[in-house]
């Protein structure tokens, strides 16, 4: 078993100064933990305080209306994670009185909490002795047991999160577990530090030099590209965009019509008339801005914008017609909030 002594003493000489360690609020810990899933903590710094100054308590976020939480969690991607809050937090007030419950079977049941999750927030805000295994962890028991099991393996996450608990000392379980996620996330990276690692001296991975190969995880799913033609469609101050459909990956989101177009793109002219048979518009001027590219779930996109003046503005079915002030406050997916950028500079 790990002699967590050195590690305890590690963490509290060393520890990042990270604002959601400053309190013991289960709601805080809670956004917290939500928005540092597949986000770095630079990235997730500002968005928990602007979130926390916007949506101060679990009622403040659950009386919100959606648009206003998902124009709050712009820019961090997976969109589902801030709709799930707003849900979570609904759910909280109604059963719960606004107050975060203190039992993993109570916390199980509110929208979007994974075992991970319940696991930050019982050892974090409530100090039960209670492991929280995200990816960091995992690295961390997979070099140090020399575990050698697939982790993207349902089985194998489960037995590693008996293991992390079986770790964890009954004096101030807490620090231990966010110490296991602070080495993973500063020490046993992708790339390991070895030499400055608290727990090198007992690490099976590193004694057998099997660091880089650890942990074992099935293959990754292939990145897709997809390539777009943006219409930025204006008239008389108002620009042409559509929100993304419930259910459908950009859901709640704004974007401007796009045409999928293959990697050689699409020339003005072809694009136009595209836009003339497809939204019944006839275009006066063709203006192509910067292209941008983003990612989102598996798929990697180039948007190639291209701004076109309407002499005249015709309805186009599931789309709106907004002046420019409007869509700064409107929650845009990244790429189409960067072609934003470019109309606004």
């Amino acid at each position: 078993m790990m002699n967590t002594e050195p590690l305890r003493h590690w963490f509290l000489a060393e520890k990042r100064d990270l604002p959601w360690r400053n309190t013991r609020d289960p709601y805080a810990i809670w956004i917290s933990e939500v928005m540092l899933q597949q986000t770095q903590v630079s990235v997730v710094r500002p968005y928990y305080l602007r979130w926390i100054e916007q949506f101060p308590t679990i009622k403040d976020l659950a009386a919100a209306p959606l648009e206003a939480v998902i124009k709050c969690w712009e820019g961090l991607g997976y969109y589902s994670r801030a709709r799930n809050l707003h849900a979570g937090a609904q759910y909280v007030v109604e059963h719960y009185n606004g107050q975060l419950p203190n039992k993993e079977e109570d916390l199980s049941k509110i929208k979007g909490l994974g075992p991970y999750t319940i696991g930050a927030i019982l050892s974090f805000a409530f100090h039960q002795k209670k492991a929280a295994v995200d990816g960091n962890v995992i690295r961390v028991l997979a070099r140090f047991f020399q575990i050698k099991e697939d982790i993207g393996k349902s089985t194998t996450l489960k037995s590693m999160r008996v293991l992390a608990e079986k770790i964890l000392p009954n004096e101030e379980p807490w620090i231990i577990s966010e110490a296991l996620i602070e080495l993973g996330a500063t020490v046993c990276q992708r790339k390991a530090r070895c030499h400055q690692c608290p727990l090198k001296t007992d690490c099976k991975g590193y004694i057998n030099g099997l660091i880089d190969q650890l942990p074992v995880k099935s293959k990754k799913i292939k990145t897709e590209y997809l390539y777009r033609a943006v219409a930025i469609l204006h008239h008389n101050g108002l620009l042409l965009v559509k929100k993304g459909e419930k259910g459908k990956v950009m859901s709640d989101l704004y974007e401007f019509p796009f045409f999928e177009v293959t990697e050689n793109g699409i020339t003005s002219g072809k694009f136009s008339e595209k836009i003339e048979q497809n939204f019944s518009i006839a275009i006066t001027q063709a203006t192509p801005l910067s292209s941008v590219t983003h990612s989102f779930t598996r798929y990697q996109a180039r948007l190639d914008p291209v701004l076109f003046h309407c002499n005249k503005m015709f309805a186009v079915k599931t789309m709106e017609w907004l002046p420019l002030a409007e869509l700064q406050k409107k929650a845009f997916s990244s790429g189409h909030r960067r072609i934003l950028q470019q109309l606004l500079t």
